[in-house]
């Protein structure tokens, strides 16, 4: 048998295989999504989660119904003595889902991701660092509780740690921790890189030099770390990063396809 017609083959039978699962997991989300969202978790959202009530009304149920999949679809476990409740689950799961509400398949329910472990506060690793969270590429999200809930509740800060980590999975899914989330195209990739290589290339000029930046510090630690701040940044102050950065808040408003400076700054009455 010739080796091409091998090959070919091979590639029919992972196809099968993903389309497969894909129907599988298409299912299992279809049924999730018929089951009704709890009365309690629209008050998690509204007390908690301040954001959901200034989307729009098409984003508002886009996001119940991917924080109700990502609340039945991650094995959320609690460390350091704290018990999971279904306010943890769905104050983490929200804004999580906030960063891919317009997300393809690829990245939708962030689907390389298994656990989400939760301890009650700051926590030690083995190094004896203190962290409020990681994002790990086998398949887990580390966060700080305390902080997870602040985050969410204070969304006009510029500092979001589950925003950050949960950009860090978004970053991981292309499978490499570089920056460069999963685009569409070679072009896409071209102009991301000229964007976010520019301002991060500003961002070591300013602190260089000792300039005050809107951009916190913590990004110019690498490429990786840069997405994920810029992305804090993005959600929490959109207005002042479209003002100063315009180039960057457009390459991360394609990304995302949100545009979250045309959201009202205040909870509509």
């Amino acid at each position: 048998m010739p080796l091409p017609f091998l090959l070919l083959g091979g590639a029919v039978a992972l196809g099968a295989g993903v389309a497969s699962w894909m129907y599988g997991h298409q299912r299992r989300i279809k049924a999730i999504l018929e089951m009704p969202f709890p009365e309690a978790w629209e008050n998690y959202l509204a007390n908690n989660v301040p954001v959901y009530l200034r989307l729009p009304a098409e984003l508002r149920e886009q996001l119940r119904q991917d924080t109700q999949v990502l609340c039945a679809t991650k094995n959320f476990e609690g460390c350091g003595g704290l018990e999971i409740t279904d306010e943890i689950r769905v104050t983490i799961s929200a804004q999580a889902a906030l960063l891919t509400l317009k997300a393809g398949p690829r990245l939708k329910h962030y689907p390389r991701l298994v656990s989400i472990l939760v301890y009650p506060g700051s926590y030690s690793t083995h190094e004896g660092d203190h962290r409020l969270g990681e994002s790990w590429e086998s398949g887990s999200v580390v966060l700080a509780w305390d902080y997870a809930q602040h985050g969410a509740q204070v969304m006009r800060d510029g500092h979001n740690v589950v925003l950050h980590e949960f950009a860090h999975q978004l970053d991981q899914a292309s499978g490499h921790s570089d920056g460069a989330p999963p685009l569409e195209s070679r072009e896409q990739y071209g102009t991301w890189a000229h964007v976010l290589g520019e301002a991060y290339e500003h961002l070591l000029t300013d602190l260089e030099h000792h300039r005050r930046t809107l951009i916190d510090p913590y990004g110019a630690t690498n490429p990786a770390e840069f997405f994920a701040v810029t992305t804090e940044i993005f959600f929490e102050k959109p207005q002042a990063m479209k003002k100063k950065h315009p180039e960057l808040y457009e390459e991360l408003q394609s990304f995302y396809q949100l545009d979250p400076a045309s959201w009202p700054e205040e909870i509509p009455t």
